[in-house]
């Protein structure tokens, strides 16, 4: 019960004040504090209005380097894993960072015909990432995340009832992160309108 209060106060805090400033480095923490903390941390929420309903309901979770280490933390943690096992658990949260970047979509239609991300160019919605200078970065491909939902919501918090999770991966054709990185943006678009998230560095 205390968890869930938790959860909600953090959700709350999270759409109620700015969005708090994050590490956009690609440098892995040498510690790292707790997951559900750093996860409300990277996570952005939006929702786009039409004249009558809610058009689109968003968060967005980057899969940067310090959420990759909190989430492995965890899952060694729950598996009990500790020296060489942790170790290698690390490793492969160090090596699946150095891949496509990735985002977590945790969408939300009025009409649930228009949550389609995973018809690529098919789909109504047109999605890209955005350096600091404004240039844009299509996707390689977003896929629905299909583990079961009480997983995903476990993973990511945000993810509401009605939601559809996604996998977004992009390509490192322009480096989002670094030393000098200021703010990193999400873009997403329809007919119907657009929104956007954006991660800004301290």
């Amino acid at each position: 019960m205390k968890r869930v209060i938790l959860l909600c106060v953090l959700f709350a805090a999270a759409c109620g004040s700015a969005p708090p400033k994050v590490k956009l480095t690609e440098d892995w923490p040498a510690r790292v504090g707790g997951y559900e903390a750093i996860t409300w941390d990277w996570t952005r929420t939006t929702t786009l209005r039409g004249s009558y309903q809610e058009i689109l309901g968003l968060s967005a979770i980057f899969k940067a380097p310090e959420w990759r280490a909190a989430h492995a933390e965890k899952i060694a943690a729950y598996r009990k894993v500790t020296g060489q096992a942790k170790d290698e658990l690390l490793a492969q949260a160090q090596a699946d960072m150095a891949g496509p970047y990735e985002v977590e979509l945790l969408v939300t239609t009025w009409d649930r015909r228009e949550n389609d991300l995973d018809r690529g160019k098919k789909s109504v919605w047109h999605v890209v990432l955005v350096d600091e200078k404004g240039h844009e970065i299509e996707p390689l491909e977003i896929v629905r995340d299909k583990r079961p939902v009480f997983d995903v919501r476990a993973e990511f918090p945000a993810l509401g009832d009605f939601a559809v999770p996604y996998i977004a991966r992009f390509p490192r054709t322009i480096p989002l992160l670094g030393p000098t990185v200021r703010q990193l943006g999400l873009r997403m678009s329809s007919e119907r309108g657009g929104v956007e998230l954006s991660w800004l560095a301290p």
